[in-house]
């Protein structure tokens, strides 16, 4: 699934502006929003980490842009809680309607369908069995991946030629766990690509360094 959080080498967002001084929390808000999605992922809706940044890919383009940092966090936690059957669609801006004098009637909490949470303390890291199927200084080539699901397959190194820089610890694949079709644990790359194979001749040369998983890539 291509979402509005898969942002990155892509054109026209201006250069990225750096606050100084910057507070954790900016405001009190962003720091209930905070408290409230820690809360909220793991026994309460018993969603994992993976499956809050799918919700966060899932938000509408314009509230994920508008709404800032906490402001995602918050709306993940609503999408997750609505997700879980926590809440009812609707039930959080009826409730502020309402409490803005709106005669509106709230919709019915539905029956929760939590999944089977497990606590997450002990990591991402994993042992798989079989051998990492490329070696270090070997070239790949990255899939032309669009599932309908999540992917940490960013959008802008897809269908590129790069070489195996090292080989990382296996982990738990993203892309199921985020909806609970298993762990898939599998080994990760960090692959090096040209700028120019990226962005075209015209790009500033350097190598980009990318931790990807196994099942991205390809032998070249």
């Amino acid at each position: 699934m291509d979402s509005i959080a898969d942002m990155g080498g892509t054109h026209a967002w201006g250069p990225a502006q750096v606050p100084t001084d910057e507070p954790p929390f900016a405001e009190p808000w962003e720091g209930r929003s905070f408290a409230i999605t820690v809360l909220t992922m793991g026994r309460i809706s018993g969603r994992n980490l993976d499956a809050f940044r799918h919700a966060l890919g899932r938000l509408h383009p314009v509230d994920y842009l508008v709404d800032g940092y906490y402001g995602r966090w918050l709306n993940a936690a609503e999408l997750m809680l609505t997700d879980s059957h926590i809440l009812a669609p609707g039930a959080v801006d009826a409730r502020a309607r309402r409490n803005l004098g709106e005669d509106v009637t709230e919709p019915a909490f539905p029956e929760p369908d939590r999944p089977d949470y497990k606590p997450t303390a002990a990591g991402s890291l994993r042992e798989v069995e079989q051998a990492p199927a490329f070696a270090v200084g070997g070239a790949v080539r990255t899939k032309d991946m669009h599932p309908e699901g999540p992917t940490k397959l960013p959008a802008y190194v897809r269908r590129r030629s790069g070489t195996v820089t090292a080989i990382r610890p296996a982990h738990v694949l993203p892309d199921t766990h985020a909806v609970f079709e298993g762990e898939n644990a599998q080994h990760v790359y960090t692959v090096g690509f040209a700028s120019t194979e990226l962005w075209g001749p015209d790009a500033e040369p350097f190598t980009l360094h990318i931790d990807l998983f196994e099942s991205y890539l390809e032998p070249q």
